[in-house]
């Protein structure tokens, strides 16, 4: 098995990268892509990436990372009026395309079962989820914003074969704003996008978008019409329906 030697001193860790031997970078030769069609949706992937990311950096990346933010400092100083990049992670549920703000998120995790409460008073509150040994409560976006239940929502997939809606691609967003992190469920993660306040417009009045209450605008993204959602709103409704 050929491995990587990620970081140094007492940080380093091994780490298969089999992407780039057998999955979409290699030869695709990798038995999981017939049911994971990409990398990004194997949970193998998702398992290494959250090694690299967890691990704490070394002193010699800790001394490079402060040189690079200097030397950044430097070339780039602050102008008046620019136009700030922000950074959200797009995903779906139901037929709707969304996305959340990256400073909000922990983790991505894989579907796992979700345990249903007793009396439970709001139909956006699924149940808890064990996340690294810890119970979190799971909350329904689709519930909040009044959206058809996706796959990830009805914790199944459907009948359709067209490989999105049979729940290989429903990942569980571990997010905290002011407060203990929640899980939302969805029916499909697509990646990160970058964005300035130049590239997004405020929910038109006459458009019926189900997310039109908890976003903050709409923008255009690899051919798709994605709802920023606002944090604030967001988590004071998931805050409404666990009263």
């Amino acid at each position: 098995m050929n491995r990587d030697a990620a970081a140094t001193d007492d940080t380093t860790i091994d780490v298969d990268d089999c992407w780039n031997r057998i999955g979409t970078l290699g030869d695709r030769s990798c038995e999981r892509l017939a049911d994971c069609l990409r990398c990004l949706n194997c949970p193998v992937y998702a398992y290494h990436a959250a090694k690299l990311l967890e691990r704490p950096l070394g002193r010699a990346e800790m001394a490079e990372a402060a040189q690079r933010m200097r030397a950044s400092d430097v070339a780039h100083p602050p102008r008046d009026g620019a136009d700030t990049r922000d950074a959200a992670l797009a995903f779906r549920v139901a037929d709707e395309w969304l996305a959340l703000p990256i400073r909000v998120l922990r983790e991505i995790a894989g579907t796992r079962p979700i345990h249903s409460l007793p009396h439970r008073r709001h139909p956006a509150v699924r149940g808890v989820v064990n996340i690294r040994g810890t119970l979190r409560i799971a909350i329904s976006i689709g519930a909040l914003l009044g959206l058809d239940a996706g796959g990830a929502e009805r914790g199944r997939g459907d009948s359709r074969t067209d490989g999105r809606t049979d729940g290989r691609f429903t990942r569980l967003l571990v997010a905290a704003h002011h407060g203990e992190p929640v899980v939302f469920p969805v029916d499909e993660v697509e990646g990160v996008l970058r964005f300035g306040a130049s590239d997004w417009v405020p929910v038109p009045a006459t458009v019926g978008r189900a997310s039109a209450g908890l976003s903050r605008g709409v923008l255009s993204w690899r051919g798709k019409s994605v709802g920023l959602l606002d944090d604030d709103r967001l988590f004071d409704a998931v805050t409404r329906s666990m009263r």
